[in-house]
């Protein structure tokens, strides 16, 4: 009896272990998956497979230590150190994911810079090794507040973005399901280490593996993919253009404007534009946005202004209000404006120094 109650200890702790170590092998892979492979390149994957290889760094760390109290400090600290990040990620992850034509470049460059600061500054300047009674009694009690104070944040900015989250169409699951299963999966996993010392240590990893197996599933089980990862998918996102495509189409859009110099009509449309290259309004969409990394009315403004200048240089008589109209402006204002942002500088300052 004796014999068998110890082998189905033994059995039983390496299910525990098993359980708990695949949701953080698993993690990673994912997480790289979305962070290089996932199609459609977007801002909202590249958070979420940070979030999910910093929560598998953490877990994987929980699960080792547990069953492995001799565990080196420097992968402890590797795993408190992803534990830093995981909060802000998650924040990240449900900014981008829902204020969609919002850009949080400068914000996310400000945000890390001053969490990676605080980061080193600890961790190299305060090695746990020798400050281990400083990490049990502040650090790592930090570490998992900011956690909480992240989670809280994020849990505000879906609150104020309730009604557009409400009103999302997808069918089911629909982002909406996947999206507040990231978030709320997240919260239960740092309630899970937050009460560690109540509970057991390896419940955080436990509760991992569970949310990231019913992601897992959603992703698997979804008919259409990018509704379930997108607030609002576009159209074209399942239909890429390849490199060699793509230079056709932008020699064939060019030698349009330069043949044609449909910019000039005030009334031009992108679907008009399309249809003049036998090509559809979504891929001619896709080709300024994702390839040329332009929008439609700033390529129509600029083609306008490089014309505006020719005209400047070589009929500096003519007024400005006769060149904007020429040029395909349907007020003074508009091409003032368009100048400025395309140059640099107003008409009247660009005609001077041309023609000084």
């Amino acid at each position: 009896m004796i014999h068998t109650s110890t082998k189905y200890m033994d059995l039983k702790t390496q299910l525990l272990f098993f359980f708990s170590a695949l949701g953080a092998f698993n993690g990673i892979i994912v997480g790289i998956f979305f962070l290089f492979y996932a199609k459609p390149k977007h801002r909202s994957h590249l958070f979420l497979g940070l979030l999910l290889l910093a929560l598998s760094i953490r877990v994987g760390k929980s699960v080792f230590y547990y069953f492995s109290y001799d565990l080196a400090d420097v992968y402890i600290q590797i795993g408190l150190f992803a534990c830093w990040f995981i909060g802000p990620l998650l924040y990240f992850y449900t900014k981008s994911a829902l204020e969609i034509n919002r850009t949080i470049k400068k914000e996310v460059k400000v945000h890390f810079s001053i969490l990676m600061l605080i980061a080193l500054t600890l961790f190299i300047g305060f090695p746990r090794a020798q400050y281990e009674d400083l990490w049990f009694s502040v650090f790592i009690q930090s570490i998992y507040t900011q956690w909480i104070i992240y989670v809280a944040i994020s849990g505000y900015l879906i609150w104020k973005h309730y009604t557009k989250l409400r009103t999302v169409k997808n069918s089911i699951p629909s982002f909406k399901f996947w999206f507040l299963s990231i978030y709320i999966g997240n919260t239960i996993i740092c309630i899970a280490f937050n009460t560690a010392h109540y509970t057991s240590y390896i419940v955080g990893a436990l509760s991992f593996s569970f949310v990231f197996y019913l992601l897992i599933l959603l992703l698997l089980f979804a008919k259409k993919r990018n509704e379930l990862l997108f607030l609002n998918p576009p159209k074209y996102l399942d239909k890429s253009i390849n490199t060699k495509e793509a230079q056709l189409w932008i020699n064939k859009l060019e030698n349009l404007m330069k043949e044609e110099q449909v910019f000039k009509d005030t009334n031009i449309t992108l679907p008009k534009i399309a249809k003049k290259l036998a090509i559809s309004p979504n891929r001619l969409s896709m080709l300024l946005n994702d390839t040329m990394k332009i929008s439609f009315s700033n390529y129509l403004n600029k083609k306008r202004i490089e014309e505006a200048q020719k005209i400047i240089k070589n009929n500096p008589n003519y007024s400005l209000e006769t060149i904007s109209f020429d040029c395909g402006f349907n007020s003074k204002s508009a091409f003032y404006a368009a100048f400025k942002k395309h140059t640099g500088k107003t008409p009247s300052k660009y005609r001077d120094l041309t023609n000084s």
